[in-house]
């Protein structure tokens, strides 16, 4: 005889399962907006069905079901997405870190604008030729003066944006390994903690879905391999083991950098910072060294006009046109005036400014040479950082040598002031070519050797231009392909309010339908149990 209760126990399954659903579709409902939710489901199969009790198999056709009840409940996830998202995710944590600090140094370069480096520099060259108009009128002199001052307060702060975005990427260096730390000690813990869990035969799928969202952004600052143990995950950057189980492997700036040279770190956002620091800041910052060396020091070859007289003492570099030997050699110029006065035209190679400037005579009584026009704040090498204008023409513009005539002999030698030889070959080093013997490289690209100070400072405004352009076209096809994978990612695990309404009125029917099933029951237990037996009372 079949069992009375039977459908009550079905139902009452029923009623369980449908009622697990509905809480599921609402725990996904609830969590539709949160980063790193995947959407879980209930598993549900047919209860073990029963055949009548027999010594032998009953004769009754077919066996009589048990009703519904749900086995699990998972989270709809795809690995191979998951491995995807994280091996793109590392190359667009790499752009966009490069992409922004080309941002910011084109920003600190500011080229081409009306008040960046190069629109300094002509004003410099300007007030020369100014100058060389009339060579004796003071307010020319300090408008000389107030220009190479622009100028070296330009190098100054160009060179103190480029120290300080490279101090500033070496600070987030040191950010982004604590936060490796943090993220990878969290990891550690979520793997005890689910491992804690799912051995008591139960699905920890929210555990699950933080740690994925933890692996994921450690994904975006180095680059990572991800296996899954029986432990929890183990997570290594190259060879270098960040998390096996509960244990954690520490990391600092210093070990990021050797992970670097070792070729365990080779894409994320700490090695987009090692490589803007180290390539593009300090290739930059080299750079503009070179170019403020070149305008004070660097060797560019003048021709000095007949009946100039050279300063006593003065050491000239006269082209020997010996293509086997030395290109130049060393003349030197003394005695009398008769001696240093030049009958024709000379070609001579001077360092920069500053050799030039020494060829020529100041106002002062008697005849003297002139100074070095830039000197460096500190050290004996003028960088950007250290540019500036010599303390004695700062002080006194009459220091500022114009002449490059004297009347007189010894001891009473005097400039002829009017005379604007100087001035007039200083404004033309403008167009002058000269040799940048200590630029540096970039990218493996050598920067020009030889050239004017524009073609110099043109050069290196133009590879910005193309290095910038570059990185923020590898950026954003990066960003589209990241984009394309976290949409296929959604498309499987995440969740769809229009489906999880849809399964909700399911449910809820079913529900209702199982409800209205054990009510049925009552109504049959009922009267079965109260009015049966009672004919003829």
């Amino acid at each position: 005889m079949r069992s009375t209760f039977t459908g009550i126990e079905i139902s009452k399954r029923a009623l369980f399962t449908q009622q697990a659903a509905l809480t599921t579709t609402g725990h996904n409902i609830s969590n539709a907006n949160t980063a790193g939710y995947s959407r879980q489901v209930v598993n549900m199969v047919a209860s073990k069905p029963l055949e009548y009790p027999g010594m032998m198999r009953s004769n009754v056709p077919g066996q009589m079901g048990q009703g519904v009840e749900f086995t699990s409940i998972t989270r709809i996830r795809e690995k191979f997405l998951d491995d995807q998202f994280r091996n793109e995710n590392k190359q667009l944590g790499n752009y966009s870190i490069q992409n922004d600090t080309l941002d910011k140094l084109q920003a600190i370069v500011n080229e081409p604008t009306d008040t960046g480096i190069r629109s300094v520099l002509d004003k410099f060259w300007k007030s020369w030729t100014d100058l060389a108009k009339d060579p004796e009128n003071v307010s020319g002199r300090k408008l000389v003066r107030e220009n190479a001052n622009a100028l070296a307060d330009a190098f100054n702060a160009t060179s103190k944006q480029l120290s300080d975005l490279s101090n500033d990427l070496t600070s987030n260096i040191d950010v982004k390994a604590n936060q490796i730390n943090s993220l990878t000690t969290t990891i550690s813990s979520l793997n005890n903690e689910i491992f804690r869990i799912e051995g008591l035969g139960d699905n920890a799928n929210d555990l699950r879905d933080q740690r994925d969202l933890m692996t994921d952004q450690l994904s975006k600052i180095v680059n990572i391999s991800v296996v899954e143990t029986p432990q929890g995950y183990s997570i290594n950057m190259g060879n270098t083991n960040l998390v096996t189980g509960q244990t954690t492997t520490s990391v600092t700036a210093a070990t990021l950098v050797t992970a670097m040279n070792s070729g365990d770190l080779n894409s994320g956002e700490v090695y987009g910072m090692i490589v803007s620091r180290d390539r593009y800041v300090a290739d930059y910052q080299q750079q503009l060294d070179t170019l403020a060396n070149s305008i004070a020091n660097g060797q560019v070859q003048i021709t000095i006009p007949a009946g100039s007289v050279i300063p006593d003492g003065s050491v000239l570099m006269v082209p020997t046109n010996n293509p086997t030997g030395p290109a130049y050699t060393p003349v030197t110029y003394s005695g009398p005036v008769a001696n240093r006065t030049l009958a024709s035209d000379l070609t001579v190679m001077v360092q920069g400014i500053n050799g030039l400037h020494k060829l020529g005579y100041t106002f002062a009584t008697p005849a003297a040479k002139g100074v070095d026009f830039f000197t460096a704040k500190t050290g004996a090498t003028v960088t950007a950082a250290s540019f500036q204008l010599n303390p004695i023409i700062a002080n006194d513009p009459n220091y500022i040598a114009t002449s490059m005539r004297t009347t007189g002999t010894a001891p009473n030698e005097t400039a002829v002031k009017g005379n604007n030889t100087l001035a007039l070959l200083i404004s033309q080093l403008k167009d002058s070519k000269f040799s940048f013997n200590n630029s540096g490289n970039t990218n493996g690209a050598p920067s020009i050797m030889s050239g004017t100070l524009d073609d110099y400072f043109r050069s290196i405004v133009g590879q910005l231009g193309v290095q910038a352009q570059t990185t923020s076209r590898q950026t954003d096809n990066q960003k589209a392909m990241v984009d394309q994978i976290e949409d296929r990612r959604q498309s499987v695990s995440g969740v769809s309010l229009d489906e999880e309404m849809s399964n909700m009125i399911k449910f809820q029917h079913a529900y209702g339908a199982a409800s209205r099933f054990m009510t049925t029951f009552d109504q049959v237990l009922d009267k079965l149990i109260n009015s049966t037996g009672v004919v003829g009372r």
